[in-house]
């Protein structure tokens, strides 16, 4: 079931939304919601990466080299 949700922008930026909303053929809503979608799937992204960066400093994970990869892999022929 799909909720609404209303915010408070600033004029400027409202009618710098519907542009971009027009340019990819969107209602101002829909492209709105389509934005904050991709914004909080990125934001997802970053905390597993930042996560595993975290590993990666505390040494419980290790990075491989290309080579070391493709050597792993059969690949370095």
């Amino acid at each position: 079931m799909n909720k609404r949700v209303a915010i408070e922008i600033p004029e400027a930026m409202y009618r710098l939304l519907g542009r971009y909303a027009d340019l990819h053929g969107f209602d101002t809503d829909a492209y709105a919601a389509q934005v904050l979608h991709k914004h909080l799937e990125d934001l997802h992204d970053i905390a597993i990466v930042e996560a595993h960066l975290e590993e990666v400093r505390n040494g419980n994970s290790r990075t491989y080299t290309m080579e070391e990869l493709e050597k792993e892999l059969g690949l370095d022929d």
